[in-house]
């Protein structure tokens, strides 16, 4: 009678044929390829239908502006949207004294020259609200290619550094787990932003000068597993 090994059995080597397993890294550091921001767009009124009209005027306001600056805007897209009246805050009942209105916005730029102007700009209108920029690189982006690659070749370079300890060579690849190579900030997911600006002041005054925005460099790292045989180790 015969038992099946476990699945998830180690395998090892023979004296004639050794194995040894390594782990292959690489942390490599490139400029962000997109950078994302996010502006938030209110609207005030004594009642209902005018708070509705304002948030409608200023949001078109938004889009307007973000869709003038053509190919740089890869993405733009609307999120949450919100309107709730105040209450009044003494005497009897509920009593409202006016409805507030937001509008949740995201735009995704490839053009960093254009996001400085962009940003300013937005933030510059009345009762606007700017947050980022988010960057990042792209989720097919190469570099995370070249940060799997990378680690493959260390944990080559790091199996024959063992093996040549021992007086052996590398003869074959038994075995090479990808354990994945991400961005250290997950596409999509905000780290701590890079600006914040909240705009109160009057429509129609003269524009701000642009910002002068710095990229952050974006890190990628990559993690294998790699299983080798090696020729008899002179002992």
């Amino acid at each position: 009678m015969t038992t099946d090994a476990p699945p998830n059995a180690a395998p090892y080597g023979t004296p004639e044929t050794p194995r040894v397993a390594v782990r292959g890294e690489a942390r490599l550091e490139f400029d962000p390829e997109i950078a994302r921001i996010g502006v938030a767009v209110s609207g005030r009124g004594t009642d209902r239908r005018t708070a509705l009209e304002d948030l409608t005027r200023r949001n078109s306001a938004v889009l307007d502006l973000i869709k003038s600056y053509g190919e740089s805007v890869e993405k733009l897209e609307t999120g949450a949207f919100s309107i709730s009246p105040e209450l009044g805050r003494h005497g009897r009942g509920e009593r409202i004294r006016a409805y507030h209105g937001r509008v949740h916005i995201t735009a995704e730029l490839s053009d960093f020259t254009a996001l400085g102007e962009l940003t300013t700009r937005l933030a510059d209108l009345e009762l606007t609200r700017v947050d980022g920029p988010w960057w990042s690189l792209r989720p097919d982006s190469p570099a995370h290619g070249e940060a799997r690659r990378q680690a493959v070749r260390e944990a080559v370079q790091r199996a024959r550094e063992y093996a040549e300890a021992l007086g052996a060579q590398l003869s074959a690849l038994v075995e090479l787990a990808d354990l994945g190579a991400e961005n250290t900030v997950p596409y999509g997911a905000p780290p701590t932003p890079g600006m914040r600006m909240a705009a109160y002041s009057a429509e129609g005054t003269e524009m701000a000068p642009a910002l002068d925005l710095e990229p952050q460099r974006q890190t990628v790292y990559a993690q294998v597993n790699a299983r080798f045989t090696m020729t008899p180790p002179q002992l």
